[in-house]
């Protein structure tokens, strides 16, 4: 037994879960895990969430995120215990009703899916965000972009000293002017693989909310594009036009402004991408997530096509190779590498 798993187990002991038998239930690109907890001669069924803070992690975060969320009626696991200082949460379990997994097997439900979790963004951003929150700030997003250059373009092997300046003081200047606004708060993996479909509750209720303990105060368009430019799966074009228009339509800001804002985040959000699956594959030995980057690079494409995006367009040309089979190659040899970048 790991000294986790010790641990866990004394929490548990704290709890109405002592005995419970547990399962792996999914583990996601940081050092959390989470495990479903049952108890004999019980259907009833918890989840264990499992942070080590020795390595970086933090539960405290999502539990005040957690704690708003229900607050504004919508559907995040209830926290039923926790030890903070050593890392364990016990949750509601929501069950495995991914987005992801309930649209291949019911795709008649997906326009459904996807209007209710653009009307649980419009709920969420009626509400005053909770306090403490940093801010995604234009210096910090353009920062986040960057690791487009630290990471993809450097572990392809096309350096150039100049590019990562180019490319976040263009990235920065354009935030600056068009999506700025920090007003309500993001989740910032708002995606298929991080909602679940609750039919049997009502409303934006229905959408259960996974994996919010980054959320940051940010730009109400933001989530918009987590949601519908999703780097894991393919979301039909008609799709995004009509929840944009329909998210405009439920708060009233002006069209121009909010579509323009969710050119240049997207922009932002997909170089961020970029850079993070590289930098898994490279120095954390994920390789999987390579085989999202062609996705990730035509969602980017799509945002760099908006005419105020044409600065950063021409740094994206110059700077980043396009996701090729060679250019995927090389990122996958070097797989855990760790080069120093």
């Amino acid at each position: 037994m790991t000294d986790r798993m010790a641990l866990a187990r004394q929490f548990l002991a704290t709890t109405e879960w002592a005995n419970a038998e547990s399962s792996l239930l999914a583990g996601d690109a940081s050092n959390r895990k989470y495990y479903r907890l049952g108890r004999p001669n019980s259907a009833e069924t918890a989840v264990l969430m499992d942070a080590p803070p020795e390595k970086g992690e933090d539960v405290r975060p999502f539990v005040h995120i957690a704690h708003h969320l229900l607050g504004a009626g919508l559907s995040a696991p209830r926290i039923l215990a926790g030890d903070e200082i050593k890392g364990f949460l016990l949750l509601e379990d929501l069950g495995d009703a991914l987005f992801a997994r309930a649209i291949p097997d019911n795709p008649a439900l997906e326009s459904t899916l996807y209007a209710t979790a653009t009307d649980a963004l419009v709920a969420l951003h009626d509400h005053a965000p909770p306090p403490g929150l940093a801010a995604y700030d234009p210096m910090l997003m353009a920062d986040m972009a960057a690791l487009a250059v630290d990471w993809y373009a450097n572990g392809a092997g096309k350096a150039d000293n100049g590019a990562r300046q180019a490319l976040h003081d263009a990235m920065h200047d354009l935030l600056a002017e068009h999506a700025a606004e920090a007003t309500v708060l993001i989740q910032r993996d708002y995606h298929a693989e991080n909602l679940l479909w609750l039919p049997e509750r009502a409303g934006v209720a229905r959408v259960g909310l996974l994996d919010f303990q980054d959320a940051m105060l940010g730009h109400p368009a933001y989530d918009l594009v987590s949601l519908l430019q999703d780097a894991r799966r393919d979301v039909p074009a008609d799709i995004e036009t009509r929840m944009i228009a329909r998210y405009l339509a439920k708060t009233g800001l002006e069209k121009q402004a909010f579509q323009t804002a969710y050119r240049c985040l997207g922009a932002q959000r997909n170089l961020r991408i970029l850079g993070v699956f590289a930098r898994l594959c490279i120095r954390d030995g994920k390789r999987g997530y390579i085989d999202l980057i062609p996705r990730v690079w035509a969602h980017l494409q799509m945002d760099l096509a908006h005419p105020v995006l044409g600065p950063v367009a021409r740094i994206v040309t110059d700077a980043l190779p396009e996701p090729t089979p060679v250019t995927l190659k090389k990122l996958s040899e070097k797989c855990a590498t760790v080069p120093a970048l």
